[in-house]
């Protein structure tokens, strides 16, 4: 047995890891698009560095587009397999991949408009019709059930507390007589996570390949949430009269957003505003999570019993047309606006950057994880001046961030997802999806655990497994 990563090595985007089987059988964990890769981002995309048609088997961790964005290009390419996820992920998948597609056919016409000669234009990386047909090979698995592929392959999900529907992946292969437990985490979200259940426990494995994103962090904060998101709204727009502008993702970071100013609301500390989440996404990620409310924790649920909508309060409006969207940037008023992407690399969210950063009124407030090359990573880092739509803009507005509200664990939430694994019955941990200066500083932690065989690989880096 091989495992070769290609993706989401030495790198947090782009997740691809592919189990060849001495039989020629080929199970490929993830198949996610790169993002924020500067230059080279579309030629990863455009590379799988091995053959779709070969892949025999597709599990899904999670519906991330950085871990499923690539599905209907590899089917495109060849892949006619099944495609195993959590019931959750699949209605996930379906809203953001189709939303993908649009956003892939929308750049390549737009871009074709400037170019005459037909053999020059510019293809989608997929089309809709792409993700129709991707999602005709979805089959769900409920959380831990040992489900048999084949007569040698079993998987079992359990819940990874990363996202709704999001699993570890734990793989049963029986090979030449020999029986091998490979473990992928996926990512793996917080222990005490606002809306969902902590990750699980899961059993022994051989091998695990392991996300390392805050390998070396430690999401402290001295306040909850809610508090934090008030003084944040008390200063911006009751005292100062401005705005406060959130990038955030559409599945995850919204709809914890919404829970805590719910919270507020509950509490009757909600400032009397309007907030706009503007994100047509959004909207539909939150219904999705509202059509599955096992996923919520023992807290979430006991909120329920009071309040039957924990992510609708007064003052709130989700924005769907452009026109609405671009009449909040004329809009004089005070309000929070919610608007994708998480990492202020594309989407809404730029306008409402561009049109609020110079002004010493508002405050751009960022939520969870960006890479240090994104928008909101470079405002985070301090950037006095960052360029939108053709132009320089100086940034006067206040730079915020709670970085609590990550749904990837940090360091003590990594190692304790580990802790119920005997280290020396670990064969290799492969440490993925993270940047390598932080891989190092995690590894090293992970060998102080007791585990003496940990790898960080390299892009399209193979291995081979060892029977012993």
């Amino acid at each position: 047995m091989k495992i070769a990563f290609h993706g989401a090595a030495r790198a947090v985007t782009g997740s691809k890891h592919l189990v060849s089987l001495n039989n020629g059988t080929q199970i490929l964990l993830d198949c996610g698009l790169f993002q924020g890769m500067g230059d080279i981002t579309d030629g990863l995309n455009e590379s799988f560095g091995f053959n779709p048609a070969s892949v025999t088997y597709l599990i899904l961790s999670h519906a991330h587009i950085d871990h499923c964005g690539l599905l209907p290009r590899l089917v495109a390419e060849g892949f006619s397999g099944p495609i195993f996820c959590t019931p959750a992920t699949r209605d996930l998948a379906e809203i953001l991949l189709l939303d993908s597609a649009k956003i892939q056919m929308q750049d390549a016409e737009y871009a074709n408009k400037r170019i005459k000669l037909v053999e020059d234009q510019e293809m989608p990386l997929y089309t809709d019709e792409d993700v129709k047909q991707t999602l005709q090979q979805f089959k769900t698995i409920p959380y831990d059930e040992d489900y048999e592929i084949d007569p040698d392959i079993k998987v079992c999900f359990t819940d990874a507390g990363h996202i709704i529907g999001s699993a570890a992946v734990h793989l049963q292969i029986l090979e030449e007589n020999t029986l091998s437990r490979l473990t992928f985490s996926g990512d793996i979200g917080r222990y005490g996570d606002l809306l969902l259940k902590s990750p699980q426990a899961f059993p022994q494995a051989d091998y695990i390949i392991m996300e390392s994103t805050y390998g070396d962090s430690l999401h402290i904060d001295l306040e909850p949430i809610e508090d934090m998101l008030f003084e944040v709204i008390k200063n911006t727009c009751l005292e100062k009269g401005g705005k406060v502008v959130i990038p955030a993702f559409s599945v995850g970071r919204t709809q914890e957003l919404l829970f805590a100013l719910n919270a507020l609301e509950l509490g009757g500390r909600l400032p009397d505003i309007p907030y706009y989440v503007d994100s047509p996404l959004s909207l539909k990620a939150t219904e999705v999570l509202r059509k599955h409310p096992d996923v919520y924790n023992n807290g979430v649920k006991e909120i329920l019993k009071i309040d039957q909508d924990i992510f609708g309060f007064k003052g709130l409006k989700f924005i769907e047309s452009v026109e609405e969207s671009k009449a909040l940037n004329h809009d004089p008023q005070p309000c929070v606006i919610i608007s994708s992407s998480g990492m202020a690399e594309g989407g809404r969210v730029r306008h409402h950057i561009k049109n609020n950063i110079s002004d010493q009124k508002n405050t751009i407030l960022m939520v969870g994880y960006a890479s240090p090359g994104s928008l909101a990573g470079r405002l985070i880092g301090g950037q006095k001046r960052v360029w939108l739509f053709g132009q320089d803009y100086d940034v006067i507005a206040e730079i915020q961030s709670i970085k609590s509200m990550s749904a990837h664990g940090d360091y003590e939430d990594l190692l304790q997802f580990l802790s119920g694994q005997d280290p020396a019955k670990v064969k290799q941990l492969f440490l993925v999806h993270g940047d390598y200066d932080v891989q190092q500083v995690f590894a090293d932690k992970v060998r102080k655990a007791g585990f003496k065989r940990v790898t960080i690989p390299e892009y399209h880096q193979e291995f081979e497994l060892s029977k012993t």
